[in-house]
C-alpha cells in the first residue's frame, strides 16, 4: 500500500515523498489514525461529496493529502473537491494554491470573498477579531459547499487543536466543550467532520515538511483569542515536556466521559437518586475522591 517505487500507482500529491523507513512510518500512522477517526464517528456514508477546506498551512496539507491517499486506494467512498477561501488578508499568496491544487491534478475550487475589511471595520484596535472572522468564514464555506452539492464540510483541526479548545473554554468559557470530530451545522443541511482528530500536530507538521508542500505561514492577527490559544498551547507544551503522552491520555479522557461524575443537573438526574441499600445512620455519608 505504501511501496513509491512504480510512480504510475500513486498521486502527483505524494511524489518525491522520503524513501526513509520513519517517513513511511508516519505515512502509515496519518492513514490509519483518520480512517479510525472516520470510522468511529461515522463521517462517511457512499456517495459523499465532500468540501476539503484548505488554508495552506501544513494541518491543511496533510489533511489532503492523506483524504486522496484514503480515496486512490478506494478506502474512502466520496468524492472530493478541495477548497480555498481567499479572505482578503494583507499579503496572502493568492497564486500558491490554486497552483499547486492544478499541477497535483487536485479537483477544486478558489473563492475570494474580502472578509477581512468587514472585521477591520467592525471591531475596534485590540478587539477579538477571531469570533466574527470565524463566522463569516463558516457562512461562505456552508454556501460553497451548497452550491457544489457537497454533503460534508471537511476541516482540518488535528488533535491538540480539540485539546486545546477544550481548555480554553475551560479557563476562558466556563463550560465543558471542544471541537466535536462530527456535527450537524445549525440549518441542519450539512454535516462537518474532522478526519484528523486522531492526528497529532506533530505529525501533521513532520509530514507536510517532509513533502515539502509549499505551506503558506500563520500569520496571527494578534487579537484576545489568538493570545489565549497560544498561551494553552504553551502549557500543554510543557505538560507534554515533563510527561511524554499526556495530551494523549486528556484526548482519551474526551472519549470517556461520566456525567454522574460532574456536577451539571441537565446531564444527570442528581435529585433523583434513589437511595437504594444505602444504610440511614447518624453519620453522614463520606465522599471518595475519584481518580
Amino acid at each position: 500500500m505504501f511501496d513509491d517505487d512504480d510512480a504510475d500507482d500513486i498521486h502527483p500529491l505524494f511524489y518525491g515523498a522520503p524513501k526513509s523507513t520513519e517517513f513511511r512510518k508516519l505515512r502509515k500512522r496519518l492513514v490509519q489514525n483518520v480512517r479510525e477517526a472516520i470510522e468511529t464517528y461515522g463521517m462517511v456514508r457512499p456517495g459523499d461529496r465532500w468540501l476539503i477546506c484548505l488554508s495552506g498551512g501544513k494541518d491543511s496539507y496533510t489533511l489532503l493529502a492523506v483524504l486522496t491517499e484514503l480515496k486512490w486506494r478506494g478506502l474512502l467512498p466520496a468524492d472530493l473537491l478541495a477548497c480555498n477561501l481567499d479572505q482578503g488578508q494583507p499579503g496572502f499568496p493568492a497564486t500558491v494554491l490554486p497552483e499547486f491544487l492544478t499541477r497535483m491534478g487536485v479537483p477544486h475550487r478558489i473563492e475570494y470573498q474580502d472578509t477581512y475589511s468587514v472585521v477591520i471595520d467592525k471591531i475596534k484596535p485590540g478587539g477579538t477579531m477571531c469570533s466574527l472572522c470565524s463566522r463569516l468564514r463558516r457562512g461562505n464555506l456552508y454556501r460553497i459547499a451548497r452550491e457544489e452539492g457537497c454533503s460534508t464540510v471537511v476541516l482540518g483541526h488535528h488533535r491538540d487543536d480539540i485539546l486545546e479548545t477544550f481548555f480554553m473554554n475551560l479557563f476562558h468559557g466556563g463550560r465543558l466543550a471542544s471541537m466535536p470530530p462530527r456535527l450537524v451545522n445549525e440549518e441542519g443541511d450539512l454535516f462537518v467532520a474532522r478526519p484528523l482528530a486522531f492526528v497529532s500536530e506533530a505529525d501533521c507538521e513532520k509530514f507536510a515538511r517532509g513533502m515539502n508542500y509549499p505551506i503558506i505561514p500563520c500569520d496571527l492577527c494578534g487579537s484576545q483569542e489568538g493570545l489565549q490559544r497560544a498561551q494553552v498551547k504553551k502549557l500543554l507544551d510543557e505538560w507534554e515536556t515533563r510527561s511524554p503522552g499526556r495530551r494523549q491520555v486528556m484526548f482519551r479522557a474526551l472519549m470517556n466521559v461520566r456525567p454522574s461524575h460532574l456536577a451539571d443537573p441537565g446531564l444527570f438526574d442528581f435529585a433523583g437518586l434513589m437511595a437504594g441499600k444505602i444504610e440511614l445512620s447518624g453519620n453522614p455519608p463520606q465522599l471518595r475522591d475519584v481518580d
